[in-house]
């Protein structure tokens, strides 16, 4: 992946500077508030690495979102494809993200999701990005409004992967944009 740049931020590929802090976002309980799980060390690092290959494979995917100014990597932001959830159709693919704590509320993530839209629409050309979360996780929902995406209850579901031991985090609010609405609002 050729990295991308925002006003801000580099969005790049993951490099092994960047362990610790991504095993120190996906086992914070607060940045991990709406998952069911937290990973220790090995399971981050073996997840930071599967990330990294999505990415060399792709092109994109959840990218290390960096300062520019400072070369401080503060979590994640991108693309991926969503093959994993059955309900979706084959190449569907989603924008996510999860940053450190200490960088939320500050842009990072709508500057960043600004960016990859426009890389899934102009370059990708994918009809439509989605994105979902735990029904009552409005700090992600309110950043899926921000970049001009659209609540879809007819598309809620009860995500797969969350087991029965975590009922509250099992309904999923879903979100759209098509590629004709993101021309539209641009």
């Amino acid at each position: 992946m050729r990295p991308l740049r925002t006003e801000r931020l580099i969005l790049r590929n993951w490099e092994e500077r960047d362990r610790e802090l991504f095993h120190r976002i996906n086992s914070d309980d607060r940045v991990m508030e709406f998952f069911p799980f937290r990973r220790n060390r090995a399971e981050a690092d073996a997840k930071m690495d599967e990330l990294r290959a999505a990415i060399d494979r792709d092109g994109f995917g959840f990218a290390a979102a960096e300062i520019a100014a400072s070369g401080e990597c503060i979590g994640f932001v991108g693309l991926s494809r969503t093959d994993h959830l059955p309900f979706l159709p084959a190449g569907s693919i989603e924008i996510g993200w999860r940053l450190a704590r200490e960088y939320w509320g500050h842009g990072y993530v709508t500057e960043a999701s600004r960016t990859w839209l426009d890389l899934g629409f102009e370059t990708l050309a994918v009809p439509e990005i989605v994105s979902f979360a735990v029904w009552n996780n409005r700090r992600s929902t309110a950043v899926m409004e921000r970049i001009g995406m659209t609540a879809d209850p007819s598309r809620d579901f009860d995500h797969p992967y969350v087991p029965g031991t975590h009922p509250h985090l099992r309904r999923h609010a879903f979100y759209t944009l098509t590629r004709e609405d993101w021309q539209r609002n641009r």
